[in-house]
């Protein structure tokens, strides 16, 4: 059996010694396909706006030479799966890790409060809208690309504000690439619902994330211990395809809201004193400009 195909079947999450030497050292490339991945690196067929803001950072593999390897998933949900990938240029020490968040389509069984995320996302094209107000196959397809262009863009965005959250490095159909947070190994970064040290850091860092969207008119929309990582000491933000625009969309006081008492009551429960939702809510408020 192939060695990319082992580790979907064993669910491997990480990558051991023989991965990384393998990636290094395999170079018979052949006509009708990669060498021994998965497929060819995606890069080339994203657009310069389909992929993450300039310059590129280091890490990141971009030569067209490169094959992705799949790894197994790291994450499943309701509306997408994440799975881990390395994109490697054989014989050569390039290599990089990545995630990959895959939206379902013709099952897409979408988000919890979704008519309420999907307000002001309509399209121009009225029999899209009619799809996806009666889900049909057609419209749960229209709105699965519409969360994973919306959650792209709004990586983007605030990767380009200094936010905390994973590089978005491209965008291909429904599948989003972006930094994997975690361990040169393969070993994803804890959740902060899994960490018990340093919340008075981590707090401090999480509020000035928070500030940083409601001055740009923002909330996360679903923020919760789960969907915020803790990698090497920074928090990081994931999740974003129902990011919303607290100043346009109609309900956008109550996520705000509910963003703030979220998270504010599970660190006032691990101790942190300075967490206080009502607090933090006012802040936010403020910042975004709306009225106490």
């Amino acid at each position: 059996m192939p060695k990319h195909s082992e580790h979907r079947r064993r669910g491997k999450h990480a990558l051991d010694a023989d991965d990384l030497e393998w990636l290094e050292s395999n170079s018979d490339a052949t006509d009708d396909g990669p060498p021994e991945g998965d497929r060819w690196s995606t890069w080339d067929q994203s657009t310069p706006t389909e992929k993450g803001p300039e310059p590129y950072p280091g890490w990141l593999v971009t030569e067209l030479a490169a094959v992705d390897t799949e790894h197994g998933v790291l994450k499943t949900g309701k509306e997408a799966d994440v799975h881990l990938i390395s994109r490697g240029v054989p014989g050569t020490d390039r290599v990089c890790l990545l995630a990959a968040k895959r939206y379902r389509s013709s099952d897409h069984r979408l988000f919890h409060r979704d008519s309420g995320y999907l307000e002001g996302r309509r399209t121009r094209e009225s029999r899209i809208n009619r799809a996806m107000a009666n889900r049909t196959n057609f419209g749960r397809q229209a709105i699965a690309a519409q969360w994973a262009v919306a959650e792209f863009s709004a990586l983007c965005r605030l990767w380009t504000l200094g936010v905390p959250v994973p590089y978005p490095v491209q965008i291909v159909g429904t599948e989003i690439l972006q930094e994997f947070m975690g361990t040169a190994d393969g070993f994803a970064a804890p959740r902060l619902a899994q960490v018990s040290d340093d919340l008075d850091d981590l707090w401090k860092q999480l509020v000035e994330a928070m500030v940083t969207l409601a001055r740009e008119g923002l909330a996360h929309g679903d923020l919760s211990p789960y969907n915020l990582l803790v990698h090497d000491g920074r928090l990081i933000i994931i999740d974003l395809p129902q990011i919303v625009d607290v100043i346009a969309h109609p309900a956008g006081p109550s996520f705000l809201g509910r963003d703030a008492r979220n998270v504010a009551t599970w660190f006032a429960a691990k101790g942190v004193t300075a967490a206080d939702p009502d607090t933090l809510t006012a802040l936010l408020r403020k910042e975004s400009g709306m009225s106490p």
